[in-house]
């Protein structure tokens, strides 16, 4: 079992459970009203939002078939 993710589509659901789960646990602790601890979520959740728009503009469109040899799929 590997404890450190490798993969961007594992990163990502890392950093979002971790943020969900402080959400969670400051909630039920209190802590929700503390300025530092609202701070520190809207940067973690701004931080999130931007590592987002960077991997969605660097990922590369995959075509199925290549474009020098169609298929025929008449029959």
């Amino acid at each position: 079992m590997k404890l450190i993710p490798t993969t961007k589509d594992a990163i990502a659901l890392t950093c979002v459970t971790l943020l969900a789960l402080g959400l969670f646990v400051s909630g039920l602790f209190d802590v929700l009203d503390y300025v530092i601890v609202k701070g520190m979520l809207f940067i973690g959740f701004g931080g999130l939002f931007v590592a987002a728009i960077i991997i969605a503009f660097k990922n590369e469109a995959k075509k199925n078939r290549p474009e020098d040899e169609p298929q025929d799929d008449s029959h």
